[in-house]
């Protein structure tokens, strides 16, 4: 999977191609270091590139600082969302939900609650992570506001209520596992049919 995505694919060195492998390796270590319980503030650029086994101007080149690689690390493990088919709310929804629980985000499920606190501390980090999941949250408004308008769903619909509702259940259960007998198996199904017994019309 390439990982040179999004802000990462326009830190490029003028005159110097990137390596996807060596992208992915840097992504990879920052994740690593961030599942292994490491706190923001204890991961240094010289970690990382220890980590990945890369040097520190590789790293430079590419990110401008932490923050921002930090982001690009995320967004590496939550992997694209999918183009919504327009065929069945339902059916776009699952879609969604699936995208966020990919053996890769499962693989680093730590991360978001090693991030967490930080971004509540780091203002600018904060942002930047807002800028990257807001997005994610507007294709979901999307979909429910379309499900309105076809008459899938409630004509009173609270879309902002609904699309929390849809991605709280996923990242607590990552993040904590609050409840063990909840399977992985049809989870996306389970929670998006959950939902639209009160949101359908």
């Amino acid at each position: 999977m390439s990982t040179s995505t999004g802000a990462g694919q326009e830190r490029k060195a003028a005159g110097r191609p990137r390596n996807a492998q060596a992208d992915e390796s840097i992504l990879d270590a920052v994740l690593a270091l961030l599942s292994d319980g490491q706190s923001v503030a204890a991961i240094s650029i010289e970690a990382v590139a220890a980590k990945a086994g890369v040097g520190k101007a590789t790293i430079y080149r590419r990110w401008p600082n932490k923050e921002a690689l930090l982001i690009d690390a995320v967004r590496a493990m939550k992997g694209p969302l999918p183009e919504p088919s327009g065929r069945s709310v339902r059916e776009d929804l699952i879609a969604l939900v699936r995208a966020h629980r990919t053996p890769r985000a499962q693989r680093y499920s730590k991360v978001t609650a090693c991030l967490l606190p930080e971004l509540l501390k780091d203002t600018e980090l904060g942002r930047m992570y807002e800028a990257f999941v807001e997005p994610r949250r507007e294709m979901t408004r999307q979909v429910l506001r379309r499900g309105v308008e076809t008459g899938e769903l409630r004509a009173d619909l609270d879309v902002e209520m609904t699309q929390l509702m849809l991605s709280a259940p996923g990242m607590m259960q990552s993040m904590l596992r609050l409840n063990l007998g909840v399977p992985e198996e049809k989870f996306a199904e389970t929670v998006v049919d959950a939902v639209l017994r009160g949101a359908a019309s």
